[in-house]
């Protein structure tokens, strides 16, 4: 019986090209325990939910190093030279760029830089703390501090000697470069007066105890107006409204803290929490916006503003002009390869999901070949014809390798079946062509005249 169900005419009609190579997974399955799994066969008993887990796994471990990749994701690097990886990416394969001939460049990682993942704010003493001088006055909540600090938040803790034990920023106000804080108590919630009047340093936490990271932005609008009991601020004139992004903090006594931007149109900020109604709109009308962004590290910044050009790659380590190169014999001993290409250089960012390019990539076609574990979706979870055997023998392997009283020599037997199907599959799954060997491989016995 044939396999093929539609005549030639409807295949080239159609847009399921070379799909006749391979298998999908449900047909190993169903062919897997009809063939394999019954009486009198290699195994009696399996349930089918055992062999569709190891089919998956099968299907996985031989995309990583068995199956050909076939995927690829091309794209523009932007300004910020970053890429996000792939939804279904597990590891790449080649990073390149394109020439306007339509010509791949090899890009090449570099193991000598990164981007932590955490920047947290230091004084000048190296500490992880942020400290401001505020002037307070004895019975008073309300601290003038000695500049403008836009990263000081509605609900950070604040400590002080002549302040009460447990407080908390009610609200900030900025003016004229000086911001002006209130405290409260964060147990009772009133407002929590100094006990001293004078100058005194002021230090500030988050409230969950975490180290405070600087933020990409700030932004500080006045002339909000809001109606009590909604989730709309509305700025006039809106000419700073420009700078407000979705998903920004959103800081002011009249709103919870954590409340975030969900949406701007125009003049018009949409928030996820409504402002609360005892507040006095009129004389509440200044608002304070961070960037859940953070800051670029200062390994990330020194990276991507470096000039990574082609003198730039050989001058790096031995710092000589190109035109010297001949007068100057033996003088790179010690290069790194790495470094000596002018095409640039990468590395990726596993924790944040990204891809740092250098600077001379910014605004050229970069593909990324890489590999999945064929799982993502139904329409790739498909064997290869010339893997299908593999793919048998690796379930059975994994199904008697995991029961009771099966005999050693028995799973011996399957996992040597196994490894020898695997490595067929390889070879021919790596599509050797006599006649293309025999083309690369002319010429290699010419001398090589200098």
């Amino acid at each position: 019986m044939g396999l093929l169900n539609n005549t030639p005419q409807k295949y080239y009609d159609g847009n399921d090209y070379g799909n006749y190579q391979f298998v999908s997974l449900t047909d190993i399955i169903n062919q897997f325990m009809l063939v394999y799994v019954g009486e009198d066969k290699i195994i009696p008993k399996a349930k089918r939910l055992d062999v569709a887990f190891h089919a998956q796994r099968a299907l996985a471990e031989l995309s990583f190093d068995t199956f050909k990749s076939c995927k690829a994701q091309e794209i523009t690097v932007p300004a910020t030279l970053q890429m996000t990886l792939p939804q279904d990416y597990v590891n790449y394969t080649k990073i390149s760029w394109v020439d306007s001939a339509g010509i791949k460049h090899l890009l090449y990682p570099t193991s000598k830089t990164s981007n932590p993942s955490s920047n947290p704010l230091q004084d000048s003493d190296g500490d992880f703390i942020l400290q401001a001088v505020g002037t307070m006055t004895n019975t008073s909540q309300t601290i003038v501090l000695d500049a403008e600090y836009k990263n000081i938040l509605v609900g950070m803790s604040v400590s002080s000697h002549n302040i009460p034990i447990g407080s908390v920023v009610y609200d900030t106000k900025n003016s004229g470069g000086i911001t002006t804080i209130q405290i409260a108590s964060v147990v009772t919630g009133n407002l929590a007066p100094a006990t001293y009047t004078g100058t005194e340093t002021l230090t500030f936490t988050n409230s969950d105890g975490s180290l405070i990271l600087p933020e990409k932005s700030s932004n500080i609008l006045e002339n909000i107006t809001y109606t009590p009991g909604e989730d709309k601020l509305t700025q006039s004139p809106n000419t700073d409204v420009s700078n407000i992004e979705v998903g920004m903090l959103v800081s002011n006594l009249a709103v919870p803290p954590g409340t975030i931007v969900t949406d701007v149109n125009g003049a018009v900020i949409t928030i996820s929490n409504v402002t609360d109604p005892i507040f006095n709109p009129l004389a509440n009308t200044e608002f304070t916006f961070v960037s859940t962004d953070l800051k670029d590290t200062d390994t990330w910044s020194s990276y991507k503003s470096e000039n990574l050009n082609q003198a730039h790659h050989h001058d790096h380590l031995h710092p000589h002009h190109n035109h010297d190169h001949d007068n100057m014999f033996n003088s790179r001993y010690g290069l790194d390869p790495q470094h000596a290409q002018a095409n640039g250089s990468f590395y990726i960012d596993e924790i944040s999901g990204k891809i740092h390019f250098s600077s001379n990539i910014s605004g050229k076609t970069v593909i990324l070949d890489f590999i999945s574990d064929s799982l993502g979706t139904d329409g790739e979870m498909q064997v290869h014809k010339f893997a299908e055997e593999a793919m048998y023998k690796w379930i059975s392997h994994a199904i008697l390798s995991g029961k009771r009283n099966v005999p050693e020599y028995l799973v011996q037997r399957l996992k040597k079946e196994r490894f020898a199907a695997v490595r067929t599959a390889k070879l021919r799954l790596s599509n050797l062509k006599l006649e293309e060997l025999t083309q690369i491989l002319r010429g290699k016995s010419k001398q090589i005249k200098h």
